[in-house]
């Protein structure tokens, strides 16, 4: 197992481009702690993954408190209700029908599709042991699947994925992307550039779901100086603070829901470099409004990143084409979890 703790420590020592922002800096302490008292092997059913990296259709993802939840619950259990308006009210409260919607969406953008690669074929793995997964027509879907799926369907309206053989990640959650990729795409390569504590699950993840002989992680590159991307495994997770070793190019980079949640001169930072990496195409999913600030909550940013501010930091792109629904997400109180895609001029 990864020792989080020393990551934490190294983490520590490095360019405030490559420490966490400030939503993060928060979330980071209680997910660490929790993760060193509970371990990896569970991590997709821990609170603070719950809260904060592994999404959920049902609680705490749906926004509603966990003592409204149990209320709700506890109603039901009091009822006699006939089986079917159980079934329904249930499924409500799960999330089941949110993932189901998003399952339907996927099912119908690829109706029919003959183009490579077959994101129907997935489902995903039990690996971390996860509360917040669906069984959905003999597949697994969890929130975070559904999200990539319906990202890369999207993304297949506008190129030929056998262009792609190398894509890298800044953000990567539990290894998800890194997942879809080896059971649709496993002639292509995926890095995944994170910080701990989320590094060390998605490191466990991806172990587990690719075989560790096939993930290179800091424990491989720690002495590197260079890291040539030619040269690493099918899967890679590697600190923040090595994108500025990583020599080579990538042919796709992609962020959801992540660079929302750093402030501008690190994402920036990271731009600048998947510029430097000549990525060939840019695939983002962010909320357009911006995050919430931490001064009116706990978990913020101290100045959001809107989605015109992505295409200023691509000096070296175009905005091929941006969507809300039915790729992206528009939330109950407004707010627009927008996909946009940016193509490398002159590519």
């Amino acid at each position: 197992m990864m020792n989080c703790t020393d990551l934490m420590n190294q983490l520590a020592a490095q360019s405030p481009l490559y420490k966490p922002g400030v939503f993060w800096q928060e979330a980071s302490k209680d997910m660490i702690e929790q993760l060193n008292l509970q371990g990896l092997e569970g991590f997709r059913r821990l609170s603070t993954s719950l809260n904060f990296f592994v999404p959920t259709y049902g609680y705490p993802g749906n926004a509603l408190s966990e003592q409204t939840m149990q209320s709700w619950q506890a109603w039901l259990t009091e009822q006699t209700l006939p089986p079917k308006q159980n079934s329904y009210i249930t499924q409500q409260m799960s999330g089941y029908n949110a993932a189901l919607a998003d399952y339907r969406t996927l099912a119908a953008s690829e109706f029919a599709s003959q183009a490579k690669p077959n994101l129907m074929a997935f489902t995903e793995s039990q690996a971390g042991d996860p509360i917040e997964q669906f069984e959905i027509e003999g597949k697994y879907y969890s929130r975070s699947a559904l999200n990539y799926l319906s990202g890369l369907s999207f993304l297949k309206k506008f190129l030929d994925f056998k262009d792609i053989k190398t894509v890298m990640e800044i953000g990567g959650g539990f290894g998800t992307l890194g997942e879809i990729l080896h059971k649709t795409m496993p002639t292509a390569r995926y890095i995944d550039i994170d910080i701990p504590p989320t590094l060390c699950c998605s490191s466990y993840y991806l172990q587990q779901v690719i075989g560790k002989d096939a993930v290179t992680t800091y424990e491989d590159t720690a002495q590197n100086t260079t890291i040539e991307i030619s040269q690493l495994k099918q899967a890679s997770i590697l600190p923040s603070w090595q994108i500025e070793q990583l020599q080579g190019k990538i042919d796709l980079f992609v962020n959801f829901i992540s660079f929302q949640e750093m402030e501008p001169d690190i994402v920036q930072n990271y731009l600048n470099h998947v510029t430097r990496l000549q990525a060939d195409w840019v695939l983002l999913r962010n909320m357009r409004e911006g995050k919430q600030l931490r001064s009116q909550h706990r978990f913020g940013v101290d100045k959001p990143i809107f989605s015109e501010d992505y295409a200023r930091m691509l000096t070296q792109y175009d905005l091929i084409a941006s969507n809300v629904i039915p790729f992206g997400f528009k939330t109950v109180d407004g707010f627009h979890s927008e996909v946009m895609l940016f193509k490398r001029k002159g590519g």
